[in-house]
């Protein structure tokens, strides 16, 4: 098989592409290794990737029509994970038209190579964010997801959207995944993690928002990866048992389409998780309570019924050792 992984020097696409190659699989990796956050952690992830034989790069943006037509044409991939995307709920308040960019022209363009080539299986990162002002917990697939807070999660339930029209239309399966709050070895700067880390050993005050009183399903990418590698191994079909009077929002009975859950199904208090970092580091850290940014909820919190019976789905990685994990790599990689 040859898998095109987007986004492959991102961190999750990192951790997919690596778990593809160590099965035997031929990747080919999409990433334009932009400057949203320090190019050099994208840089240090190709780097390890490229020392795999199995590994190609092509360095090209999502948006850039031609370019990607031509790839999809060139690798005709067997499977497509899209992993790609302007990350960060609080940039999209700051910058906009990245977002429909990367998120709706570039996800149009990987629809339109999936067509033309007749794709075997799309798998595509959606959000926990397109739960938007939902505030029922667990949040289930099951239940609707039509009201998002920002502009980020719009253009995930968009890319849903587009997913199912395009399956339905040219009969390829698409699968899209609900990432809650992933975390771990080589994640991105912007993310809390690093931040309080860094923040930890330097001395300085943490920024905690929401006074604390915030809960996030916390998922460790290993958990993250195997549920990508179970969906792409598992494509959709139409449903015959599909009620077109009340439909399913995570399945379809006219197109191959479905979308899961990915996250720990075990929310962590926010003060908790900063309890953590001061166990594994034996420092106490310094805080600076803030009140909600706007975009944020309260709490996620995943009901993974779904993903566990549909593809053997079992987060197995507990808050304290995946803290622990990625303390031990941010210590080796930059040097603490």
């Amino acid at each position: 098989m040859t898998i095109l992984v987007t986004g492959s020097a991102g961190f999750i696409g990192f951790h997919t592409a690596r778990r593809l190659l160590a099965r035997g699989e031929s990747v080919v990796g999409l990433d334009n290794l932009n400057a949203y956050y320090d190019p050099r952690l994208k840089e240090a992830r190709l780097a390890l990737l490229e020392q795999e034989p199995g590994y190609r790069h092509a360095r090209l943006d999502l948006a850039d029509r031609e370019s990607v037509a031509r790839l999809f044409e060139e690798v005709r991939p067997t499977g497509v994970v899209n992993l790609a995307a302007q990350a960060g709920v609080r940039y999209s308040l700051e910058n906009p038209h990245a977002y429909a960019d990367a998120n709706l022209v570039g996800f149009l363009n990987i629809l339109e190579g999936c067509r033309a080539v007749q794709t075997g299986h799309l798998v595509f990162a959606s959000t926990s964010s397109a739960y938007g002002a939902n505030g029922k917990l667990p949040f289930n697939v099951h239940d609707s997801a039509t009201h998002p807070i920002t502009l980020y999660a719009a253009t995930k339930i968009a890319n849903e959207g587009m997913a199912h029209a395009y399956a339905h239309l040219f009969g390829f399966p698409c699968t899209g995944l609900r990432f809650f709050t992933v975390y771990g070895p080589w994640g991105r700067p912007d993310m809390s993690p690093i931040k309080f880390l860094s923040a930890i050993l330097e001395g300085r005050p943490i920024d905690v928002y929401g006074q604390g009183q915030m809960q996030r399903d916390f998922t460790y990418v290993d958990d993250i990866v195997d549920g990508v590698i179970a969906a792409l191994d598992r494509p959709p079909a139409a449903d015959p048992h599909w009620d077109a009077v009340h439909p399913d929002p995570a399945t379809s009975g006219v197109a191959p389409w479905r979308v899961f859950n990915l996250g720990a199904g075990r929310p962590v208090d926010l003060m908790r998780y900063i309890q953590v970092f001061e166990e594994k580091l034996g420092v106490k850290a310094k805080l600076n309570m803030m009140p909600m940014q706007p975009g944020d909820v309260t709490s996620t919190e995943a009901d993974v019924a779904a993903t566990a019976q549909a593809l053997g789905y079992a987060p197995k990685v507990s808050i304290e050792e995946g803290v622990s994990r990625f303390v031990d790599w941010y210590l080796e990689f930059y040097g603490r």
